[in-house]
């Protein structure tokens, strides 16, 4: 009996390749790294070299209730993606959209209280201490236009 292998797979909110091996398949997921998808792979008990397309829906839906719970199967909270959550003070995973939505509020509550790193957000600067007198102002340039050379002669 053959297998069948889903071309495109859907799990949180995302359509991942079916012919991708499963760890790295898993990695697709904005807000999985490679090291929790190594996680979810022991947990559920698969293979990391199996296709994610190979998967049954059973297999699939263990994935994705880890991700959502993932410190209900004991995955260590130093893999997690927001600790000590700023509104809540707990350890919490988050994916996808929410983890988007939950980038730019953090954003805007650090522009809102004027402090250091909300500036430099807000003048479109280097957040993190790097050096400014080169390298980040690649795309900041407005109007300026390079000359086409043409061709010598007629």
């Amino acid at each position: 009996m053959e297998k069948t292998i889903k071309q495109i797979v859907r799990i949180c909110d995302s359509d991942i390749d079916g012919n991708k091996k499963l760890c790295h398949a898993l990695t697709k997921i904005q807000g999985v790294n490679f090291s929790l998808s190594n996680a979810l792979c022991r947990i559920a008990n698969l293979d990391k070299e199996m296709k994610i397309g190979e998967l049954s829906d059973k297999d699939l839906n263990k994935i994705k209730e880890i991700i959502d719970n993932p410190l209900k199967y004991n995955v260590p909270s130093w893999l997690l993606n927001r600790r000590k959550d700023y509104d809540s003070g707990d350890d919490i995973h988050i994916y996808s959209s929410n983890l988007k939505l939950r980038k730019s509020f953090d954003i805007k509550r650090l522009q809102k209280i004027k402090s250091y790193r909300g500036l430099r957000h807000a003048k479109g600067l280097p957040v993190r201490g790097q050096s400014t007198k080169a390298h980040f102002r690649k795309g900041k340039s407005v109007g300026v236009r390079k000359k086409k050379v043409g061709k010598k002669g007629k």
